[in-house]
């Protein structure tokens, strides 16, 4: 009999249950709710939930976070990181938005980008996307009215954009 592929469910959830130490690289591309212990490496490609009850002791990577236990070690989410009320966070941190709610506990490093960056530095596959870019306005063009009234690009960054003529 041969053996068929099947597609994981979307709204598949992998638990470690309560009471549950698991050690070494646990890898799902689904969502992934801890409320065990995991020692070693937890790579998501869906959301990451570690409970209230829930830890993990190394690196944590995932597309979204909502963490309302421990980490003890450096996360990498992509997208969206929530520390609950509860959550106590030890480590390196880099995502694209972090929302800390009031009790949580954060002490280390929090370093935030762009959604590619963050892809990058968690050897995540990137996504085709363009840099947001900046246009000066056809009335603060020189050339206003002239030939064209399309705004132009612009380079640079901060307070010190230039247009490129």
């Amino acid at each position: 009999m041969a053996k068929q592929e099947s597609a994981a469910a979307p709204n598949q959830i992998n638990i470690i249950a309560e009471g549950t130490v698991f050690e070494g690289t646990l890898q799902a591309e689904t969502d992934v709710r801890v409320s065990g212990r995991i020692i070693g490496k937890l790579k998501v490609q869906g959301r990451a939930v570690v409970a209230p009850e829930g830890a993990v002791e190394g690196e944590v990577s995932a597309t979204n976070a909502n963490i309302a236990g421990t980490i003890k070690g450096d996360m990498i989410v992509q997208e969206r990181l929530m520390l609950g009320s509860s959550a106590r966070v030890e480590g390196t941190i880099k995502t694209t938005r972090l929302i800390v709610e009031e009790g949580a506990t954060f002490n280390g490093e929090c370093q935030m980008g762009q959604p590619g960056q963050i892809r990058k530095k968690a050897g995540m596959p990137q996504e085709a996307t363009q840099p947001p870019r900046a246009e000066v306005p056809r009335e603060d063009r020189p050339e206003a009215g002239a030939s064209g009234d399309k705004p132009r690009p612009v380079s640079g960054s901060g307070d010190k954009l230039s247009p490129k003529f």
